[in-house]
């Protein structure tokens, strides 16, 4: 970890599921304990045993803070942010919030924001960063090191694109996981027990998602080297593979309603 981070020290707003999983993997990546603050209405009981500060008094320029508070809960907070300058990165992983919104808080700031996804729990996230105008380089170099402690980390052109990114990979977990749940009933509707075709499915999903992710073949590869003309696979894929009610189709309107709902969280829209 940076040794900015551990002369300067951290900011962790909210220690939640996400807060708490990216304590843990600063922790694991070398931050000090001693350079973590953490702000939350109701922290771990062991963080003071980790050695980490919990409610005491803020440095005046950390190097960075980070606000991991559920969108809802912006209100509560705004008045307990601490005050800080240009030399303290803000990094934002609140879902909805917008660089502007940040900067009525923040105004002479550089300020990114982050999308990680509950992978990051188990340091296997993927995070999507956007900066305002006062990030600069070092800035999102800083932004980079910090989300890379709980897993992949891609920069993103603009602030638009991050709607697209909350809808795909910050709430595609969910989608799997329901997907995951569908392979199991319909394993069991076929005659085997839930626990064996719960298990199936999901370590068939995680298989086949790392095969996907360390092989140097295409998709369309992949999956034409499971599918044998006019065999089991070719059957359940004219189903899955429909132009009207297939997959590609529901997955496309599941994105849609995400993104269109993330930009009405951050339009205000409740």
């Amino acid at each position: 970890m940076s040794w900015k981070v551990n002369e300067r020290g951290l900011v962790l707003i909210g220690c939640g599921r996400m807060g708490g999983a990216l304590l843990d993997g600063w922790l694991a990546s070398g931050i000090y304990p001693s350079a973590v603050h953490v702000v939350d209405p109701f922290p771990r009981a062991e963080l003071r045993e980790l050695g980490v500060n919990v409610g005491g008094k803020l440095p005046h320029a950390p190097a960075v803070v980070v606000i991991a508070v559920k969108p809802q809960s912006l209100d509560t907070i705004a008045e307990k942010l601490p005050t800080i300058g240009k030399d303290t990165l803000v990094l934002s992983v609140v879902a909805g919030i917008t660089l502007s919104s940040w900067e009525a808080f923040f105004p002479h700031s550089p300020i990114v924001r982050a999308m990680p996804n509950t992978p990051a729990m188990i340091r296997q996230g993927i995070t999507a960063i956007t900066g305002n105008d006062k990030a600069e380089r070092q800035d999102v170099a800083l932004a980079l090191e910090v989300m890379e402690a709980v897993g992949d980390v891609v920069e993103l052109n603009e602030e638009a694109q991050i709607d697209a990114v909350t809808a795909l990979s910050g709430s595609g977990p969910a989608y799997v996981f329901h997907m995951i749940e569908s392979m199991a009933a319909a394993g069991q509707a076929e005659g085997l027990p839930l626990e064996i075709a719960l298990d199936l499915a999901k370590k068939t999903v995680a298989g086949s998602s790392m095969l996907a992710i360390e092989t140097n073949e295409s998709l369309i590869d992949l999956r034409q080297g499971v599918t044998s003309p006019n065999g089991t696979t070719a059957a359940g894929l004219d189903q899955l593979m429909s132009p009207e009610q297939g997959l590609s189709s529901l997955i496309s309107r599941t994105i849609s309603a995400a993104a269109n709902r993330s930009r009405e969280l951050a339009r205000g829209q409740t």
